[in-house]
C-alpha cells in the first residue's frame, strides 16, 4: 500500500538531519508500527507522507504511484496535536471537514450517523468542542479522521486522553478497520498497543531506521535464550546437582513447587528430559522480550 525508497530530509539548510535513507513497505490491510524515541524522525516522514513537507531525497510511493497531491482523499491523518475549532459546533465541523476531503454533504451526514452510533456520542452533535473534555473531543477527532473512508489512516497517539474502557472502544474500531481493508500507520509509545494491534514494525532512532519486520520476528531477534520454569515434587537430591551445573543461583519455592529462570543455549527437548528427572514439570515457558523491552534495548545498542 505504501512504499518509502532511501527518503532523507534536512532541516535548517542541511544542518538538522530529520531523515537518512529511510526506507519501509508497508503491506494492504495492516496495522504497521512506526516507533522510536522523541525527535527520531517518525513526525517528519508522516509530514512527508501528508505533503507537509517534502522529502530532500527518495521517493514514497501509494499503490506503486509516485506520492502526489490526488493521494490526499486516500489518506486519514490523526496528528497527536489535535486540530479542531473548539468554539464550533461538533456537527459543523464533521460536515466541513468531510467536504474539505471531498464529500458530499449527504454522504459526510451518513457516515457521521454511522460513527457516532459506533462510539456512543448521538447526543454531542450540536455542542461546540469546548463543552466537550479531552477524551470527548479524542473521539469527534478520531470520526473526522476515518469519515471519508480512507485507504490509508495514519494515527498518531490514538490512544493519548482516553480512559481504559474509551480506549478499548477506539482500538476495536481501530482493528474492524484494518479487517475491512483500511491499511493503518500507527505511530505510539503505548508498546502494550504495538504487541496487540500490529502486525509489523520499523524503530527509528536519531534519523536512521534500526530495525523493521513482523512483531513476532522482531521480538524473536532480541530472546536471550531464557526460559521460565516450575517443578513440582522435586528431588531436592538431583536438584542440587542440576543447580550447581547450570549455576542457578535464583529460585523461589511456594506451594511445594520450585520456580526459576535459566539460560539454555542447547537443545530444549535435552533440558527437558534433565528437568524430568528432577521433578515433574508444571510449566515450561521461553521468555520473549516484550516490545517495550525491545525498543530499549534497540535504541540503546
Amino acid at each position: 500500500m505504501l512504499k518509502a525508497e532511501n527518503v532523507t530530509k534536512t532541516y535548517n539548510a542541511g544542518k538538522k538531519l530529520a531523515l537518512e535513507n529511510f526506507s519501509i513497505d508497508v503491506p494492504e490491510a495492516s496495522i504497521y508500527g512506526l516507533l522510536g524515541p522523541n525527535g527520531a524522525g517518525k513526525t517528519t516522514f508522516i509530514r512527508i507522507i501528508n505533503q507537509i513537507t517534502q522529502a530532500d531525497s527518495g521517493e514514497v510511493y501509494i499503490n506503486n504511484q509516485k506520492l502526489n497531491p490526488e493521494h490526499i482523499k486516500q489518506i486519514g491523518y490523526m496528528p497527536e496535536e489535535r486540530g479542531l475549532y473548539k468554539n464550533m459546533s461538533v456537527g459543523d465541523q464533521i460536515l466541513y471537514f468531510g467536504e474539505l476531503k471531498g464529500m458530499s454533504k449527504s454522504d459526510a451526514l451518513s457516515q457521521a450517523k454511522y460513527w457516532f452510533e459506533q462510539l456512543q456520542i448521538d447526543q454531542w452533535w450540536k455542542k461546540k468542542l469546548s463543552e466537550l473534555s479531552k477524551g470527548m473531543a479524542q473521539k469527534i477527532q478520531f470520526v473526522v479522521t476515518v469519515l471519508h473512508r480512507p485507504k490509508l489512516l495514519i494515527l498518531d497517539e490514538p490512544f493519548s486522553g482516553f480512559d481504559p474502557v474509551n480506549a478499548n472502544l477506539i482500538k476495536d474500531q481501530i482493528l474492524k478497520l484494518k479487517n475491512n481493508g483500511t491499511t493503518i500507520i500507527l505511530s505510539t509509545h503505548r508498546m502494550e498497543s504495538v504487541e496487540e494491534m500490529c502486525d509489523y514494525v520499523a524503530l527509528i532512532d536519531n534519523a536512521k531506521k534500526v530495525l523493521d519486520g513482523k512483531v513476532f520476528d522482531v521480538r524473536e531477534k532480541f530472546k536471550k535464550n531464557i526460559f521460565g520454569i516450575t517443578l513440582a515434587e522435586v528431588n531436592e537430591e538431583k536438584f542440587e546437582l542440576f543447580k550447581n551445573q547450570f549455576q542457578i543461583n535464583d529460585y523461589s519455592t511456594e506451594n511445594q513447587l520450585v520456580s526459576f529462570n535459566l539460560k539454555n543455549d542447547n537443545d530444549q527437548n535435552l533440558l527437558l528430559n534433565e528437568l524430568m528427572k528432577i521433578g515433574k514439570i508444571r510449566s515450561f515457558d521461553e521468555k520473549i522480550p516484550s516490545m517495550n523491552e525491545v525498543f530499549i534495548n534497540a535504541v540503546q545498542q
